[in-house]
C-alpha cells in the first residue's frame, strides 16, 4: 500500500521517473503542446508550472535553477532534418528558427541548434509575464491508448485559444443537429431564389400590362383627332 506517499508513482522509481517528467517538459517547452496519457498530464503540470514561474525572473541565478530541473538540450533540430516533412515543419505557439541556424556534422549529428534553456527563459517566460498561474491546460480528447485502454489528453501552454482547437469528435447527437441546420440552410437558399425568381416574373407581368395600358391610352387619344378631321371636311 501506498500510505504516506506524495505525488503518482507511475509504476516507476524515482530516477525513471523524473527522467520521464524531464522529457515531458521538454517537449512541452518546444512544440507548446505534447498527447500523453492523463494521470502523466496530472504529474507533470505541476513540475511545468514551477520552470515557467522561475523564468519569469529571467536572471542568472533563475536560468541555473533552471538547468538544475531540467536537462539543456538542442531542440527544434527537425526543423533543417531532410527526413521530417514539409508538413510537420510548424508550429502554432512559438516561431521556428531559420534552417540557417541549424548545422549538422558530416555523420548527421547536430552540432549547431538552439538551446533549451534558454527558450524557455527568452521565449516561454515573457510569455506569460502577466499571469500569476495556470500556465498549462489539460484537454481530454476522448482516446484510449491501445493496450491498457488508459485515457489521453493533450498537455498545452494557455494563451492559443485562437490557434488550432484540439478536443474530442462530435457526438453522434451533435453531427445530427449540424445536418439538421445545413439541410435547413439549403432550404432557406433553394425557397430565396423560387422567392426571387417569382418576384421577377410578377414585376416582368406588371411591366408588361403598364405598357399595354399606355400604348391603348394612346390610341384612344390619338382617335377623337381623326373623327373631329374628317367632321370638318363633311362641313365644308
Amino acid at each position: 500500500m501506498r500510505h504516506r506517499i506524495h505525488g503518482k508513482q507511475l509504476c516507476r522509481d524515482s530516477e525513471h521517473r523524473t527522467a520521464m517528467l524531464r522529457n515531458l517538459a521538454a517537449g512541452l517547452f518546444e512544440h507548446g503542446q505534447i498527447e500523453t496519457t492523463l494521470p502523466k498530464a496530472k504529474a507533470v503540470q505541476p513540475f511545468v508550472e514551477k520552470i515557467i514561474t522561475i523564468a519569469k525572473r529571467g536572471d542568472f541565478n533563475a536560468r541555473k535553477r533552471i538547468e538544475q530541473l531540467i536537462n539543456d538540450r538542442k531542440i527544434h533540430s527537425w526543423v533543417a532534418d531532410p527526413n521530417v516533412p514539409d508538413s510537420a515543419k510548424h508550429n502554432s505557439h512559438f516561431d521556428l528558427p531559420q534552417e540557417g541556424d541549424i548545422e549538422f556534422n558530416r555523420y548527421g549529428e547536430v552540432r549547431k541548434a538552439p538551446r533549451l534553456v534558454q527558450h524557455i527563459i527568452a521565449v516561454v517566460g515573457p510569455k506569460f509575464a502577466d499571469r500569476d498561474g495556470g500556465y498549462t491546460r489539460i484537454i481530454k480528447i476522448g482516446k484510449r491508448r491501445l493496450g491498457d485502454g488508459t485515457d489521453l489528453c493533450v498537455l498545452q501552454l494557455v494563451g492559443e485559444e485562437e490557434g488550432p482547437q484540439v478536443g474530442a469528435n462530435d457526438s453522434r447527437r451533435r453531427m445530427q443537429k449540424q445536418r439538421r441546420r445545413d439541410f435547413a440552410a439549403k432550404v432557406l437558399v433553394s425557397t430565396v431564389a423560387v422567392d426571387d425568381a417569382a418576384e421577377e416574373v410578377i414585376n416582368e407581368v406588371l411591366e408588361a400590362e403598364a405598357s399595354e395600358e399606355v400604348t391603348e391610352v394612346t390610341e384612344v387619344a390619338e382617335a377623337p383627332e381623326t373623327e373631329t378631321d374628317n367632321t370638318e371636311k363633311t362641313e365644308e
